[in-house]
Order: C-alpha cells, then structure tokens, then sequence
C-alpha cells in the first residue's frame, strides 16, 4: 500500500468548513484505491497570527516541505485587515509560494450544463463551451521586480519593475506545453509584445519551448485582446500561458465567466510532483461555521491533488464525475441555488458527494 504525506491547512473562515469535507472526500478515495493518506493540519494566515504573531510559523512550512502535497483551505478576514502588510494573513500565501518553490499557478474554469444560467454571457456562448485553463507564472515579474518611492524633480514618485530571465520562462512553459498535452493541444501565450521588451523576451523563449510539442498549436495574444476574447468568445481556449500579473487578472476574468466562483479549484506546482491545492474563492468570515458554505471547490481541489501530486487520475477523475452528478440530480448550495433546485448545506453536500462515490 502507497504512503503519502498531505499537510493540510484550514485556515481561516470557511476554510475550516470545506477542508473538513474535502477530507472525507480523500479517505474515502484513498480507502478505494488501496493508498493511505497521512494527514497533518498545521497552522497559516489568520490562525497563525492569533496563535504566534506570524502568519507563517516556521513549523508549518517545515512540514509542508516533508509532505508530498498541502491541501489548503482559505486564508484572511477583516479581523486582520489593520494589520501591517508584512504581518497580514496573505502574506503566508506568498511564503509558502516561495518557501515551497510553486513557481506555476494551474486554474481551471469550466462552465458545468446545468450550472451555465449562473453565467453573465449569453446563452448562446456558454453553449459552445467554456473548459479552459490558465497557467500562471507565480515566482517573478513585476510582483517580485524592484520597487520603491523615488522623486522626479521634487514630485513624489513610485516604480515597479517587470522582470524575467530564460529560465523562469522556460520553466512556466514547459508546465503550460505538458498541461496541453493532456487536454485539447492548444496553448495561447497572453504578452504585451508590441510595448514591454519583457514580453518580447517571453514570447521568444514560448516560441523555442513550443518546437518541444509539435503536436501542440500554439498562438500568441495581446493582454488586452486577450480580456476581450474571453468575454466574446471564451470556447476558442484551451491552455493560457501568461505572467504573473497578467495571469492574475485574466484568471479572476475567467473565473467570473463561470459564474459560480465556489465551484472553482486551483493549484500551485513545481517541477516534481509536489504542488499546493486550493479553492479560488476568500475565507467568507460572515457564513464560517453556520453550514453554508459551498465546499465543492475544496473537493475539486483535492481532485488536483490525486492528478497532479499522486498520479492518480482515476481517482480524480471518480471526484469530478461524482461532483457532476450531485449537481445533475439538483442539488445546490446557496451560492450556486436557483428556483427549482434543492437547497443543501456544506455537510450535507459533502456527504451527497461521498454517497456518489
């Protein structure tokens, strides 16, 4: 019988309420396939704060680093905002990011049939298809560049600097290519070429990294046409490939076109299989613990961790069919409820899923 490690993190809010259903989830998973999961919950983000003043205790990343995967709930709340930014409970998603090496963000979006009335596009797109996936660079560009106030003759001033090497775009491309693989063979690199010289080094390196997977099609699009696709005709992608700014503002676009934003999984990888799996949406403080919360997306998450850190596609693929077909019997969360649908908590959600299973 295979062993893992998995560090989990609840964190705060609802975390706490869809980790202990995507926990379920797993060692129901783990008990069919024959594999034994050994499960270790360590503290981050607003927890870590009340418990030790820091966001990110060492012991935490400690044991993030000895485990094959951390299954992560959510992180913050209003309680903490006052807090000053180094010390912020966000600010542990950035050291473990860095801590643990996850230099690539993987986000799903998809539209499911029966949830597509919950999109803001017409009809008539949602019905071409939305299955798409943007490959995020996590560890450089301008969140990570040279910064600073500065004064142009005796008028206040700040910078940011848009930085990459080689390498660091060698990397995320790779993750995009082999991600195309095993879907429809398509990526679109998302750049501003015709302005930035930063992405023109990027879409040279893309354009050598592609000649690695002739099987794979693959384009090139402004930022800006790029928002504006995905909005008009969002079925034409299958992989995005884009910085880490970029990325963060067309993943969040693209999340929006769904609709049902608690329904959405992420991951964060590096080059092995270890990587860092978590639902998109915030920690949601005003529903924690009152058995509202949608933990769908916590449990698809943890279907990217068998894929992704397990090499278990089969068991990945048992969670999405049995998520799809809790909602194809009409069964809903408040978020995602509409006229006609059976409203259920967060436990009993859960639970509908497990029956599935």
């Amino acid at each position: 019988m295979k062993d893992y490690k998995i560090a989990v993190i609840p964190g705060d809010g609802i975390g706490v309420d869809i980790t202990r259903e995507a926990l379920k989830v797993m060692n129901k998973v783990a008990e069919k396939y024959s594999v034994k999961l050994n499960f270790t919950e360590v503290k981050a983000g607003g927890v870590a704060i009340d418990a030790c003043q820091n966001p990110l205790p060492q012991e935490t990343l400690d044991i993030c680093k000895a485990s094959d995967a951390v299954l992560l709930g959510a992180v913050g709340g209003p309680k903490w905002d006052n807090l000053e930014g180094s010390k912020r409970p966000e600010k542990a998603l950035l050291g473990l990011r860095g801590g643990l090496g996850l230099y690539a963000n993987l986000r799903p979006a998809k539209v499911y049939d029966v949830l597509k009335t919950a999109s803001p596009l017409k009809n008539e797109i949602i019905d071409e298809g939305v299955d798409l996936l943007v490959v995020r660079e996590l560890t450089g560009g301008i969140y990570f560049g040279d910064r600073g106030r500065c004064e142009d003759n005796g008028i206040a001033a700040a910078y940011d600097t848009e930085r990459y090497n080689v390498e660091e775009i060698k990397k995320i491309a790779h993750v995009a290519f082999k991600s195309a693989m095993k879907r429809r063979k398509k990526v679109t690199s998302v750049d501003k070429a015709n302005i930035l010289e930063s992405s023109r080094l990027w879409r040279s390196v893309v354009e050598k990294v592609a000649k690695e997977y002739p099987e794979v099609e693959l384009n090139h699009l402004y930022v800006d046409n790029t928002a504006m696709q995905l909005v008009r005709k969002p079925s034409q992608f299958d992989v995005i490939l884009t910085s880490n700014m970029f990325g963060d503002i067309l993943s969040d676009e693209a999340s929006m076109i769904t609709g049902s934003i608690g329904m959405l999984a992420s991951s964060s990888v590096r080059e092995d299989s270890f990587g860092m799996y978590e639902p998109i949406h915030g920690s949601a403080p005003d529903i924690a613990g009152k058995d509202l919360a949608n933990p769908l997306a916590q449990i698809l998450s943890a279907a990217m961790l068998f894929e992704y850190s397990l090499d278990m596609s089969e068991a990945a693929r048992d969670i999405e069919n049995a998520v799809q077909r809790v909602l194809d019997k009409g069964f809903r969360t408040g978020d995602i409820y509409t006229e006609g649908t059976k409203k259920v908590g967060t436990k009993e959600m859960g639970k509908l899923v497990l029956d599935e299973l």
